[in-house]
């Protein structure tokens, strides 16, 4: 398969710290056309632009997750903005978001970091890359109130919440979550979500689609999404590769 365009993975991740090379150089023999790169805070996004300025089919965003909450220099806004400005493959604000599944985030202050950084890639003309798990409510009032450009990245709820974020004219990201056999609630969502709302990801190293589930993932991988999304879409897995390459390449402006 062709046309691949892994709308999230994480290459600064330490997974990759012994092949990383090896692994980007191969992945365009693999299929693979682009890659946005996912950053989780102020140090991958730093490295991440820098991994996009080394390789032609890879692009990367800027942004500070829920996870990162406690470990950011006051500065961090800024750091953020600045490496937008300085790298042009800098093509969103992401990943950023909610996360309520472990109490060791302060709610309130991922609250606060959220919507500073939805203002902020709103001011800068990015699209956001949100990441939200057990916090539909809140993710969705705030993206209600702002109405960024975006996608919902690993999107993980229900087909209903997939109809409210596709309303506001945003994307929805889906990972190999969907070839597990447990996947029902994202595969209704997939089945809701248009065609032309749809991205595909891996999330990688993590979320690797079966057969392959528990072991490093990488983006030619995707391939077995495309399958199993294909098959919920009533498409051909390449045609579905296409359009969803075409999607992507529209979103983040390539």
């Amino acid at each position: 398969m062709n046309n691949i365009f892994d709308t999230h993975a994480h290459y600064a991740d330490s997974a990759f710290d012994e092949d990383r090379e090896n692994v980007l150089a191969e992945l365009p023999e693999k299929g693979v056309k682009y890659v946005m790169l996912a950053s989780s805070g102020v140090g991958d996004t730093v490295e991440n632009a820098s991994i996009a300025s080394q390789y032609d089919y890879i692009y990367a965003a800027s942004g500070i997750h829920p996870e990162s909450i406690d470990t950011n220099p006051a500065d961090y806004l800024s750091i953020v903005s600045n490496t937008v400005k300085s790298n042009p493959k800098v093509r969103a604000i992401g990943e950023i978001g909610l996360d309520y599944h472990y109490d060791g985030y302060d709610r309130e202050k991922q609250l606060v970091l959220f919507e500073e950084q939805i203002v902020l890639a709103k001011e800068l003309g990015l699209p956001i890359i949100v990441h939200s798990r057990d916090a539909a409510e809140d993710t969705m009032d705030l993206l209600k109130k702002h109405r960024p450009e975006g996608v919902v990245h690993c999107f993980s709820y229900s087909a209903e919440i997939a109809r409210e974020v596709v309303k506001l004219g945003m994307y929805v990201g889906f990972t190999g979550v969907i070839t597990f056999k447990n996947a029902k609630k994202p595969c209704k969502a997939l089945a809701e979500v248009p065609i032309d709302r749809l991205l595909l990801e891996t999330d990688c190293p993590y979320m690797a689609p079966e057969p392959f589930r528990g072991r490093r993932c990488d983006s030619s991988l995707i391939a077995y999404t495309a399958q199993a999304a294909a098959s919920i879409k009533g498409l051909d897995a390449q045609e579905l590769l296409d359009i969803t390459c075409e999607n992507a390449k529209r979103f983040y402006s390539i």
